[in-house]
């Protein structure tokens, strides 16, 4: 058999290739054939978790919710000290220096990633901003979100802090944060299906001590990443719980 393995499609496209390099390394030290496949977004994820085309995926805080509860994954890992942060960006020259200065009818740019939208909108309460006087463009990736911003089309955009900070410097210097949330415990997920329940001891083993050998600090690095730690049943139900009241 196979297993099939994918990352949420909010990753830096700088890690494509540390995705691959990890992927070979885990084949070799799990003595089991591993497929990595990557998508271009949420929307064909998703319909190939539910097909059941997915064993392992690192997930964001969203769908790692719907993994476990609906689909019966396991969380194993998560990154160290890498919780997900969203930035509210505005364009370099704007005029608002705070969220306050927002107004109605603003025009955000996001992606389909709902854990970030939601933390975004979050941000503009401040504002008394809500979607009933917003107006929001989805696009397919954070660049098309800055494309959006720098060419006038959108008066902000949400991104998860790793792909702003992801962008390249000509980008974010035409950019300037607004706001940064500070969370904290919301945070991406490694998790494995349950018809590989017998690998799930095995791989989370080889995740909590990538980072004991020069080798594997150097595939954590391509992940960006510096290491990974247990997530147990308990951490994860938390950070699912703290999502639906976020959403509430």
């Amino acid at each position: 058999m196979t297993l099939q393995l994918t990352v949420s499609p909010d990753f830096s496209p700088d890690y494509i290739a540390g995705w691959y390099v990890f992927n070979t390394w885990l084949q070799r030290r799990l003595g089991t054939r591993i497929h990595l496949e990557l998508y271009d977004d949420f929307v064909s994820q998703r319909q190939a978790i539910a097909e059941d085309r997915v064993d392992v995926i690192y997930a964001n805080p969203h769908d790692a919710a719907m993994l476990v509860r609906e689909k019966g994954y396991t969380a194993l890992a998560a990154p160290r000290n890498k919780p997900d942060e969203v930035v509210l960006a505005v364009q370099a020259d704007a005029a608002a220096q705070r969220v306050e200065d927002l107004q109605p009818g603003l025009k955000i740019a996001v992606t389909r990633d709902p854990d970030v939208n939601l933390i975004g909108m979050i941000l503009l309460e401040p504002a008394d901003l809500h979607r009933d006087n917003t107006v929001t463009a989805q696009l397919s990736s954070y660049v098309l979100v800055a494309k959006q911003l720098l060419t006038g089309r959108a008066d902000c955009g949400f991104f998860l802090k790793d792909a702003y900070d992801g962008l390249s410097a000509p980008i974010r210097r035409q950019m300037r944060p607004l706001v940064t949330s500070q969370i904290s415990v919301v945070h991406h997920v490694l998790l494995a299906s349950p018809r590989c329940a017998e690998l799930h001891a095995p791989l989370r083993d080889l995740l909590l001590t990538m980072d004991g050998e020069a080798d594997t600090r150097r595939i954590l690095e391509g992940l960006g990443l510096t290491g990974w730690e247990s997530q147990d049943p308990e951490s994860t139900e938390f950070m699912i719980d703290l999502m639906d009241t976020l959403m509430v």
